[in-house]
């Protein structure tokens, strides 16, 4: 990887870095309504670290992640890389109506659609 390359995708994983921390603040004051101790307790690191990871400057561990995970009620996909979570919660909310049996037919039934459409 040329040194241009190099620079690019390090200022690209800055920006990365920041807006997760924006997001990451946002969903502390706008959705859980925590301060900073309060949330770094709940996840398991120090709201020092926090106030870093927020702007930008530090990442969470596995642990941390997966506990903000739990606490705020969105996906790894969302707080890691701002995918769109929406889809994730229809789907959930509509397989809690079926069985386990009908749900293994349902991603069998889709695992055969997804390879005939790729096979077009």
């Amino acid at each position: 990887m040329g040194r241009r390359r190099m620079n690019q995708a390090i200022e690209e994983e800055k920006k990365e870095q920041y807006e997760r921390g924006q997001r990451i603040k946002k969903i502390r004051e706008q959705e859980l309504k925590m301060n900073k101790t309060q949330l770094a307790n709940a996840i398991g690191t120090s709201s020092q670290f926090l106030g870093f990871v927020e702007e930008g400057k530090g990442n969470l561990v596995y642990y941390s992640l997966r506990k903000l995970r739990e606490v705020s009620g969105h996906s790894a996909d969302y707080l890691l890389f701002g995918l769109d979570d929406s889809c994730i919660d229809k789907t959930k909310k509509l397989l809690k109506q079926y069985s386990e049996n009908d749900i293994i037919f349902a991603l069998e039934a889709l695992e055969d659609l997804a390879l005939i459409i790729k096979k077009r």
